[in-house]
Formats: structure tokens, C-alpha cells, sequence
């Protein structure tokens, strides 16, 4: 579903990404991570287009990105990329803006109708999906843009931080529950593919069929949260991902008790 073949990409003089060699399988979940910095936003930003890598080729859908214009308005037409912050037009309601994207991605206009609806009422939206965006809270804003992601039904779904912003623990919940099942089973018979960044390990053991690292300007670790554990010695993810990542945490934590002055 998506290669990355010796990708670089800078700002300024000082590499972000280098040498990235990066494949994702059609069907899969794959959670990025990494220390903040790292470039997990800007792997994110170039599979989706967002950004054309400084050196690389970038492949999704079997299509070269940016090789002509019938293939990138193909592979756009079959990919959603949700950031962190959506943008939102301020003089519409939530329902209008998400109907503008299922219309953006040439969904049935019925089909659309009724696959919002489910939304709504799937993160508990039905009553506010009238009401104008701009008076949204960051919670509220954060259901809205997932819902106007997941109604564009598109095979491969790209998401920056879609469980942080204000998400409360009925839709980090709900969408734990739908990025799972949309990778196996779906109305029209594909298999999504879904890539997406988390600092939280308990949400990507659930979910995650495999693991990225970001570190060091390029992919440290990938592979399954149990092959992970296994690899580190840990008996939990969260250990492991520490471990990994950061290597010392537990260790400053004591540090800091030792060292506080208490009354």
C-alpha cells in the first residue's frame, strides 16, 4: 500500500528524515512513534503529499507520487490525511462540512447522508451536528474532523495525533474500536489501511499491528508490539516503547524524588 525508497527531507541545513526505506502492507495498522522532533509529522505529511520529500521516491496505491498528474490525483482521490489541527470554514455546520467531503471524495449522496448520521451518533455528535463549527468546543472540533475523515471511506487513512485534542474517553473508545475493524472489514469489501502517530502505548497495543520507531532521522525499530517486547526484555509495551525511545525515564523519575526537598 505505501513505500518509501531512500526518503530525505530537511529544513533549513539540518536533516529530518534521511535514508528512509518504509513499507506498509495493504490491511495494516501501523502506529508511528517517537521522541517529540523526530519527524513523525513529516513522515506523515510526505506519504500523504502533503510535503515532497528533498530525495526519495514515494509510492502509494502502487502509483509514484508526483510522477504525473493521472497518478497523484489518484492516489489523493484513495487517501485522507487528518492533521493534528484541522482547518474548519467558520460559517458552516458540522454536517455541511462533513457532507462536503464525502462529496469531495465522490461519495453517493444517500450514502453519505446515512454514513454521517452514523457518525454522529458514534461519537455522541448527533445533537450538535446542526450547529455551527465555530462554536465547537477542542473537543467537539476534534469529533467533527474524524468524522468528516472516517465518511470519506478512503483505502488508505493517514492520521496526526487522532486520539489527543480534547478527544474524551467515549471517542478515544469508539475510535480505538473503528481504525481495528476498518482494517479488516468494510461496507464495500476493502480493507483500510491505516497509519497513524500516538505518544499513548496503551492505545497502539491495542490497535497496532505493527510499530515504527522514529528516531536518529530514521526508522529505528517496525515491527509487532509483541516481537517488540520480546526484542527489549520487557514484559510491557510501555516499558519497552520507554526502553527504546527514551532508555532512562524511570531512572530520572527516581532522580527527581531523591533529589526533591521535602517538608
Amino acid at each position: 500500500m505505501i513505500r518509501l525508497s531512500c526518503v530525505t527531507h530537511h529544513y533549513g541545513r539540518q536533516p529530518v528524515l534521511e535514508n528512509i526505506d518504509f513499507e506498509v502492507e495493504k490491511g495494516d495498522v501501523v502506529a508511528v512513534l517517537g521522541p517529540n522532533g523526530m519527524g513523525k509529522t513529516t513522515l506523515l505529511q510526505i506519504i500523504a503529499g502533503i510535503l515532497a520529500p528533498c530525495r526519495g521516491i514515494v509510492e502509494a496505491h502502487g502509483r509514484i507520487r508526483r510522477s504525473n498528474i493521472e497518478n497523484e490525483m489518484a492516489i489523493r482521490s484513495a487517501t485522507m490525511f487528518l492533521p493534528d489541527k484541522g482547518w474548519f470554514p467558520s460559517m458552516c455546520t458540522i454536517r455541511e462540512h462533513v457532507l462536503a467531503v464525502a462529496e469531495l471524495y465522490g461519495r453517493d449522496e444517500l450514502e453519505a447522508m446515512q454514513h454521517a448520521d452514523r457518525l454522529f451518533e458514534l461519537f455522541a455528535m448527533s445533537k450538535k451536528a446542526d450547529g455551527s463549527i465555530s462554536q465547537c468546543s477542542a473537543g467537539q472540533s476534534k469529533k467533527a474532523s474524524l468524522c468528516a475523515a472516517l465518511v470519506a471511506d478512503a483505502p488508505l487513512l493517514l492520521m496526526d495525533e487522532p486520539f489527543s485534542g480534547g478527544l474524551d474517553p467515549a471517542g478515544i473508545i469508539a475510535l480505538k474500536h473503528v481504525l481495528k475493524r476498518m482494517s479488516k472489514e468494510s461496507e464495500h469489501g476493502t480493507r483500510h489501511t491505516v497509519v497513524f502517530t500516538s505518544p499513548v502505548p496503551e492505545i497502539v497495543e491495542d490497535i497496532a499491528d505493527k510499530i515504527a520507531i522514529i528516531q536518529d532521522r530514521g526508522v529505528a525499530v517496525y515491527d509487532s508490539p509483541k516481537a517488540i517486547c520480546e526484542k527489549s526484555g520487557e514484559r510491557t509495551l510501555e516499558n519497552a516503547l520507554d526502553k527504546l525511545m527514551h532508555g532512562d525515564t524511570l531512572a530520572r523519575v527516581n532522580r527527581y524524588f531523591e533529589t526533591q526537598q521535602l517538608p
